[in-house]
């Protein structure tokens, strides 16, 4: 065994599935209501972006020998992801016009739901799998 590999995890699946969701979701209530609808878009992309950016940094070194390097890199993604969070909510809020705010915490809260359920089963997935 010349050095066990760690597999790295197939989160970048959740963001698939979470951009997929949030476009779909955007383009069915476009039929409905067009403030609505890129309302959701805009605060469901406010939780895709910054989850994205902590996954490409979190993730990026694996294994015992890269210990530091996964914990410092864990460190700065969550600090980029909760700026880039706060960022994107300014953006939205300060940019566009007119906004349905309630609707922008709906496609939030939403991925965030899909973030979490989907980080969950690749866990439970992983954990069956032994």
């Amino acid at each position: 065994m010349p050095g066990a590999e760690i597999a790295r995890p197939p989160v970048h699946r959740i963001t698939s599935v979470q951009l997929a969701l949030i476009g779909s979701l955007s383009l069915f209530l476009l039929a409905f209501d067009r403030v609505f609808a890129y309302s959701v878009l805009s605060g469901g992309l406010v939780a895709i972006v910054p989850q994205a950016y902590f996954a490409v940094l979190a993730f990026r070194w694996r294994g015992a020998r890269f210990a530091r390097a996964v914990a410092q890199s864990s460190y700065a993604g969550e600090l980029g992801k909760f700026l880039l969070s706060i960022a994107g909510f300014a953006l939205v809020f300060a940019v566009l016009r007119p906004i349905d705010g309630p609707a922008v915490f709906v496609g939030y809260l939403a991925m965030l739901f899909i973030q979490i359920t989907g980080s969950w089963l690749l866990l439970t997935r992983d954990q069956r799998k032994k």
